[in-house]
Protein backbone atom coordinates (compact mmCIF):
# COMPACT_ATOMS: atom_id res chain seq x y z
CA UNK A 1 0.00 0.00 0.00
CA UNK A 2 1.34 3.69 -0.59
CA UNK A 3 0.66 6.40 1.74
CA UNK A 4 0.41 10.11 0.99
CA UNK A 5 0.25 12.84 3.97
CA UNK A 6 -0.87 15.94 2.95
CA UNK A 7 -2.95 18.98 4.71
CA UNK A 8 -0.07 20.40 6.34
CA UNK A 9 0.61 23.81 7.15
CA UNK A 10 1.43 27.39 8.68
CA UNK A 11 -0.84 27.92 11.67
CA UNK A 12 -1.27 29.90 14.80
CA UNK A 13 -0.95 28.57 18.17
CA UNK A 14 -4.73 27.80 19.38
CA UNK A 15 -6.02 27.29 15.57
CA UNK A 16 -6.97 24.35 13.81
CA UNK A 17 -5.76 21.87 10.90
CA UNK A 18 -6.78 18.67 9.33
CA UNK A 19 -4.14 16.00 8.09
CA UNK A 20 -5.27 14.00 5.29
CA UNK A 21 -3.18 10.10 4.37
CA UNK A 22 -4.59 9.03 0.77
CA UNK A 23 -4.22 5.25 0.60
CA UNK A 24 -3.87 3.38 -2.72
CA UNK A 25 -2.92 -0.17 -4.05
CA UNK A 26 -4.34 -2.53 -1.57
CA UNK A 27 -7.30 -3.02 0.31
CA UNK A 28 -7.43 -0.17 2.60
CA UNK A 29 -9.88 -1.57 5.31
CA UNK A 30 -7.50 -3.93 6.09
CA UNK A 31 -5.07 -1.76 7.66
CA UNK A 32 -4.88 -0.10 10.87
CA UNK A 33 -3.02 3.28 10.15
CA UNK A 34 -1.02 5.49 12.59
CA UNK A 35 0.12 9.20 12.90
CA UNK A 36 3.85 9.62 14.04
CA UNK A 37 5.63 12.84 14.02
CA UNK A 38 9.12 14.53 14.53
CA UNK A 39 10.36 17.79 15.36
CA UNK A 40 13.90 18.89 14.23
CA UNK A 41 16.35 17.37 16.75
CA UNK A 42 14.18 14.89 18.00
CA UNK A 43 13.12 11.64 17.88
CA UNK A 44 9.96 10.41 16.10
CA UNK A 45 6.93 10.02 18.71
CA UNK A 46 3.51 8.63 18.41
CA UNK A 47 0.54 10.72 17.83
CA UNK A 48 -2.59 8.95 16.92
CA UNK A 49 -3.97 5.53 15.73
CA UNK A 50 -7.01 3.68 14.44
CA UNK A 51 -7.84 0.30 13.87
CA UNK A 52 -8.65 -1.17 10.51
CA UNK A 53 -12.53 0.12 10.69
CA UNK A 54 -12.32 3.38 12.82
CA UNK A 55 -14.17 1.78 15.83
CA UNK A 56 -11.22 1.67 18.17
CA UNK A 57 -8.72 4.83 18.31
CA UNK A 58 -5.51 5.53 20.95
CA UNK A 59 -3.57 8.57 21.20
CA UNK A 60 -0.43 10.22 22.64
CA UNK A 61 -1.48 11.98 26.59
CA UNK A 62 0.10 15.19 25.04
CA UNK A 63 -2.64 15.57 21.82
CA UNK A 64 -5.68 13.23 23.86
CA UNK A 65 -8.41 15.80 23.71
CA UNK A 66 -7.29 17.89 21.42
CA UNK A 67 -6.54 15.52 17.96
CA UNK A 68 -9.18 13.25 16.47
CA UNK A 69 -8.83 10.62 14.34
CA UNK A 70 -10.97 9.01 11.59
CA UNK A 71 -11.35 7.05 8.56
CA UNK A 72 -13.35 6.80 6.02
CA UNK A 73 -12.80 3.42 3.66
CA UNK A 74 -14.55 4.21 1.08
CA UNK A 75 -12.27 7.19 0.37
CA UNK A 76 -8.98 5.49 1.51
CA UNK A 77 -8.21 8.20 3.71
CA UNK A 78 -7.05 8.69 7.29
CA UNK A 79 -7.55 12.28 8.72
CA UNK A 80 -6.01 13.73 11.74
CA UNK A 81 -7.95 16.95 12.85
CA UNK A 82 -6.04 19.37 15.22
CA UNK A 83 -7.61 21.30 17.04
CA UNK A 84 -5.97 23.92 19.37
CA UNK A 85 -2.67 23.28 18.41
CA UNK A 86 0.38 24.52 20.08
CA UNK A 87 4.14 25.30 19.40
CA UNK A 88 5.18 22.36 20.64
CA UNK A 89 3.11 20.27 18.28
CA UNK A 90 5.44 21.51 15.18
CA UNK A 91 6.91 18.59 13.45
CA UNK A 92 6.48 16.67 10.39
CA UNK A 93 3.64 14.26 10.36
CA UNK A 94 3.84 11.12 9.12
CA UNK A 95 1.23 8.11 8.34
CA UNK A 96 1.57 4.46 8.70
CA UNK A 97 -0.08 1.64 7.86
CA UNK A 98 0.47 -2.11 8.87
CA UNK A 99 -1.91 -4.86 7.81
CA UNK A 100 -4.14 -5.73 11.04
CA UNK A 101 -7.51 -6.50 11.08
CA UNK A 102 -7.79 -6.99 14.70
CA UNK A 103 -10.15 -4.75 16.43
CA UNK A 104 -7.36 -3.51 18.86
CA UNK A 105 -5.12 -2.16 15.83
CA UNK A 106 -1.41 -1.78 16.47
CA UNK A 107 -0.99 0.34 19.02
CA UNK A 108 2.17 3.24 19.54
CA UNK A 109 4.87 1.44 18.27
CA UNK A 110 6.12 2.79 15.10
CA UNK A 111 7.87 -0.80 14.22
CA UNK A 112 4.39 -2.75 14.34
CA UNK A 113 3.51 -0.79 11.12
CA UNK A 114 4.93 -1.29 7.54
CA UNK A 115 4.53 1.22 5.07
CA UNK A 116 4.78 4.75 5.39
CA UNK A 117 4.20 7.60 3.36
CA UNK A 118 6.05 11.08 3.23
CA UNK A 119 5.03 13.58 5.65
CA UNK A 120 3.86 16.68 5.73
CA UNK A 121 5.23 19.62 7.59
CA UNK A 122 3.12 21.39 10.45
CA UNK A 123 4.28 24.49 11.84
CA UNK A 124 2.54 26.49 14.61
CA UNK A 125 2.98 29.95 15.58
CA UNK A 126 2.97 31.26 19.04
Amino acid sequence: VQLQASGGGLVQAGGSLRLSCAASGRTFSRYAVGWFRQAPGKEREFVATTNWSGGRTYYADRVKGRFTVSRDNAKNTVYLQMNRVEPEDTAVYYCAAGDNQSDLGLGSSASRYDYWGAGTQVTVSS
